[in-house]
């Protein structure tokens, strides 16, 4: 018997009240059929009244997916849960989630994506709920704003500090969803799916789990419905044993602008030559430096931002494939996309879902992470997750928490300050305006980052900009390097809102950094892995 039915039909099973998980990565995955039905059927009928949806990575994208905003409706949605949000240019209008969320309509969480994730697989395996100590003295932390991200939410905390076996933990009770709605390509008359189309797997099988294993329903919109019997097993990503119905939409999107691209869903490889080389800029001129941090044979991580193009600068130099890369949306190996294809990477070597992703970096398997700044503190401390007078241009932290809790190499990459108007020649960086918003702060904002625990934990932290070079040491935050063309004091110093220590051996950055030319880079190989020193808990 098939599990079909209309868009409209699914959308009516969802009662008053439900707690509704919902699997998206902003435009990728995103099953927004099913939730532009469920936003026409309240405006119809009033009901779903008061539902509260999970969103372990962000739902819908400002580029033509509306995903969240087609149930951000009052007296619709009455609570939310995110890994991360969609975000837009200052100069659009806010997404309607987000006009909710600042103006306290709804109580509204940032949850990093990871843990999200885990409460997900505690709900369904009927367990109490995840300890960590990812998000210990950030953000996530309830000493600080507990992740809360208005008034609403502080009066209704998500989760709390708790002592065991002698330590300081975070504990975040299980959330139990009465629907999951998930998404996949093709669907067979039972419901079996596969994702051939898809860029990712992301975690529907754990939000389905969650569902179904607590007597909910499991709704997944897929490409097309194909006969009983003719999926391969193997590629069968989620049972139909666990999805009971099926919503079609032959039309879904493969990503954020994207209706279907081969290489994003590894069925054809690129040549290289087909990827775009960064133009020489600025930012370019920080990846590259970027780049000179990396090891032969590591696997790194990969954030928004500057740090994003480091895959293009090893392309530029033959270095492809001396480093592989890792995403949270769960590409490993590859070439990583730019822009609106974020999240996606053409050419990869595999898919992990990504929960078990996520699992890798909370546990620190990986080798170095290279991720952007917005603020950087005193205590060496970074923002990335909020900006009071531009809080719908950040999209929250998704996997930041996840990824930097425990990593043991971080490079954070972005401009020493905002606004400033830059100019390279004759291998100078020249300033022909300074900017007018400081980045690096006595105190960030929001603490996506912990410079205090990373020096607890001994982690090596990088900061690179276009005009100096810092790292986070024990006695603060030390200046290493300076960019040629650079003075000191009124560049740097003066730019800076906490005193900069400056090395006894300080630097002037590699001037072929700063020249429209391949750089003719050498990474060194990383030692091969033995268990000598590996720690037995």
């Amino acid at each position: 018997m098939t599990k079909h039915i209309s868009p409209t039909e699914a959308a009516g099973l969802i009662p008053d009240g439900a707690v509704v998980s919902v699997s998206s990565s902003s435009g990728l995955g995103c099953p927004d059929l099913m939730l532009r039905a469920i936003g026409e059927r309240f405006e119809a009928t009033g009901h779903p009244r008061d539902i509260t949806t999970l969103h372990p990575i962000a739902a819908g994208d400002m580029s033509g997916i509306k995903g969240v905003d087609h149930i951000a409706k009052k007296g619709l949605l009455a609570k939310v849960i995110g890994g991360s949000y969609p975000s837009g240019p200052s100069s659009s209008e806010p997404p309607l989630i987000w006009q909710m969320v600042t103006g306290n309509e709804i109580p509204a969480y940032n949850i990093p994506s990871g843990i999200l994730f885990d409460m997900h697989r505690e709900a369904a395996a009927k367990r109490p709920g995840v300890l960590t100590k990812v998000g210990l003295d950030t953000f996530v932390d309830p000493s600080r704003e507990g992740c809360a991200m208005n008034g609403k939410a502080m009066a209704e905390p998500v989760v709390k500090k708790v002592a065991f076996e002698g330590e300081d933990w975070l504990y975040f009770p299980a959330i139990v969803p009465q629907v999951a709605i998930i998404r996949a390509t093709t669907a067979d008359e039972r419901g079996n799916l596969t994702y051939e189309h898809e860029g990712a797997y992301l975690g529907g099988l754990d939000q389905a789990l969650a569902a179904r294993n607590n007597g909910g329903i499991v709704i997944a919109q897929v490409k097309r419905i194909t006969k009983d019997g003719s999926l391969r097993p193997h590629d069968v990503r989620v049972p139909g044993m666990l999805v009971d119905y099926v919503v079609v939409d032959p039309d879904q999107k493969q990503t954020t602008q994207t209706p279907y691209d081969p290489a994003i869903s590894g069925e054809i490889m690129r040549p290289l030559d087909t990827f775009r080389v960064p133009e020489f800029n600025i930012q370019k001129v920080i990846a590259r430096r970027v780049a000179r941090e990396l090891e032969a044979g590591s696997c790194v991580n990969l954030g928004f931002g500057i740090s994003a193009n480091v895959p293009r600068i090893l392309l530029e130099e033959g270095l492809h494939g001396d480093v592989t890369w890792v995403i949270e949306q769960g590409a490993v190996g590859g070439v990583p996309l730019l822009d609106f294809a974020f999240g996606c990477a053409s050419n990869a070597d595999a898919y992990m879902p990504s929960p078990y992703q996520f699992t890798y970096f909370q546990g620190a398997g990986f080798d170095a992470s290279l991720l952007s700044f917005l603020e950087i503190g005193r205590d060496g401390s970074v923002n990335v997750s909020k900006l009071s007078f531009r809080p719908h241009v950040t999209a929250g932290a998704g996997g930041f928490v996840d990824i930097t809790a425990r990593a043991r190499k971080i490079v954070f990459s972005g401009m020493f300050n905002a606004g400033a108007k830059l100019g390279v020649d004759n291998q100078k960086l020249t300033i022909e305006k300074e900017g007018k918003l400081k980045k690096l702060v006595n105190e960030v904002e929001h603490v996506t980052f912990s410079g205090r625990r990373a020096v607890e934990q001994g982690q090596d932290i990088t900061y690179v900009t276009e005009r100096c070079v810092m790292k986070l040491t024990p006695k603060g935050v030390v200046l290493t390097e300076i960019a040629p063309g650079i003075d000191l004091q009124a560049h740097i110093l003066d730019q800076s809102e906490f005193p900069l220590i400056i090395a006894d051996d300080l630097k002037t950055m590699d001037a072929s950094l700063f020249t429209d030319a391949p750089l003719g880079l050498v990474l060194p190989r990383k030692p091969q892995r033995t268990l000598e020193g590996a720690r037995h808990v």
